[in-house]
């Protein structure tokens, strides 16, 4: 098996028994024994665990960001984009519950805290979420806040309900997507 092969295989076994366990409860010979590999070959495509895990979000990351950016017509009106992208991220983490679950995890442990905001809108403003945040703060269409600010209010409740949604404390439907991620776009639209 080439190696790329196997490491594939590695970061889709540590995304599946970490979306199940948890970082703690996921040791590197649950994860080679998930993967059907050997130990060693585990340390021969990762250092250690906190790389693994790292390596697993940037996997996770660059497909959302290119499945956002490839989906999302440049020649909407802001408020349609935003529109679109609420909608897209929520479909797309109901369409992948491992990668919600995982990102969770990560995006809310120590793993994650030096990536939490700067991977959302990206290195020095070059996120794709940010050009458009500036834009609409540029345009004054958006109330005048941070960034930071304005992203919790957008997603963090999308990723409220998507988390109850996965509990089983609610459904959604596509009606009640629309209307909530619209009821978000009115929470930081001036």
């Amino acid at each position: 098996m080439h190696t790329d092969d196997r490491r594939e295989k590695i970061l889709q076994a540590a995304l599946e028994v970490i979306s199940i366990h948890g970082f703690h409860d996921s040791p590197m010979s649950v994860i080679a024994s998930q993967a059907q590999i050997a130990m060693g070959t585990i340390y021969r495509c990762f250092q250690n665990k906190e790389s693994l895990i790292h390596a697993v979000y940037q996997t996770l990351e660059q497909r959302f960001h290119l499945a956002v950016t490839k989906n999302l017509p440049a020649d909407l009106p802001l408020q349609e984009r935003f529109l679109h992208i609420g909608r897209f991220f929520m479909d797309y983490c109901q369409r992948a519950p491992m990668d919600f679950r995982f990102l969770e995890q990560f995006q809310n442990s120590p793993f994650g805290a030096t990536y939490r905001r700067d991977r959302i809108l990206g290195p020095s403003g070059s996120g794709f979420l940010h050009g458009i945040l500036i834009e609409a703060l540029t345009e004054k269409t958006l109330k005048p806040l941070p960034i930071e600010i304005l992203c919790a209010l957008f997603f963090g409740p999308l990723i409220c309900l998507l988390r109850d949604q996965d509990l089983g404390f609610i459904v959604l439907n596509d009606s009640l997507i629309d209307k909530t991620v619209a009821a978000c776009w009115d929470a930081i639209r001036k």
